[in-house]
């Protein structure tokens, strides 16, 4: 088998080449080619351009990382887009495989038409996300950075939106929308806590001590802490936006880990200026 794969700034070809290495020694042959940007931040640039708009917002070009691209079985990528263009020129092409958990930078669809077979890393970095955003949660609703943001300026600081309402996460009901890898692990964790987990997930359905509901806005009218764990698909896309903000009252706090495109950001932004919501933790933005 003929494999092509596409470093990055973050997935490095070093690093690729020592990965790959089991396919050498299974007498595959590898190649790597370089689609490294300026910096990080210019990569980061073309991933929300990927994430936003699909596999298609950004077209390769380069010569020398589509030199005999048609001759290649399997196409191995982290972020470096795989549109239809690219697989066009790929005539060979049987597999594609993702070094992520998402599969945004793959027009799937249109691969699938054209009987290749795209492969994930799902779970790859589950813990961490999970870990996170327990870590997001308790830092919000016990203002842990803002705080500490205030006293590095010589602030020792009162004055918390949620100072009249600190909680405690005992005896709070956490909703979970998206109840895969990563939405469990956080339930998990939480329950450390002994919270109640509620949760809605078309997909899934776990007997046990979380409680499947109907619905998203069966889950938010329920919870005092709300975190989304979904993929950014057309599906899912502003599965959050005013009409689910509006559910929740002014006690909640809501929390995104997960993927910008899950959430209205106007919305979101609307709902806290009016003091509809008692806070939001959010690590992704449009």
């Amino acid at each position: 088998m003929k494999i092509l794969a596409f470093g990055d700034n973050l997935i490095t070809s070093e690093m690729l080449s020592n990965g790959l290495k089991a396919f050498e020694n299974n007498g595959d042959t590898v190649e790597i080619r370089d689609w490294s940007h300026k910096s990080v931040e210019d990569l980061q640039n073309d991933n929300i351009k990927i994430e936003q708009h699909g596999a298609n917002a950004i077209e390769i070009s380069d010569p020398e990382l589509l030199k005999n691209i048609g001759d290649y079985d399997l196409i191995i990528t982290q972020f470096m887009p795989i549109g239809k263009k690219l697989i066009d020129k790929a005539i060979n092409l049987k597999y594609i495989g993702v070094l992520r958990g998402g599969i945004e930078n793959v027009d799937k669809k249109y691969a699938e038409s054209k009987k290749i077979q795209v492969i994930n890393t799902a779970g790859r970095n589950a813990r961490a996300v999970a870990e996170f955003t327990v870590g997001m949660i308790l830092s919000e609703i016990r203002n842990i950075a803002r705080t500490n943001a205030e006293m590095h300026k010589d602030i020792w600081f009162k004055d918390f939106p949620n100072k009249d309402n600190i909680p405690e996460l005992g005896g709070k009901v956490v909703g979970i929308i998206g109840f895969g890898h990563i939405g469990q692990l956080v339930a998990k964790f939480l329950k450390g806590f002994d919270v109640k987990i509620v949760y809605y997930d078309p997909y899934v359905s776990i007997s046990g001590e979380a409680d499947r509901l109907k619905s998203v806005e069966e889950v938010v009218k329920k919870a005092d802490i709300v975190t989304i764990h979904m993929r950014a698909t057309e599906e899912t896309y502003h599965i959050i936006d005013s009409h689910i903000f509006a559910l929740m009252d002014e006690n909640t706090y809501f929390i995104n880990t997960a993927r910008s495109a899950l959430v209205d950001e106007k919305a979101l932004i609307k709902a806290l200026s009016e003091k509809k919501l008692a806070g939001a933790a959010i690590d992704t933005f449009d």
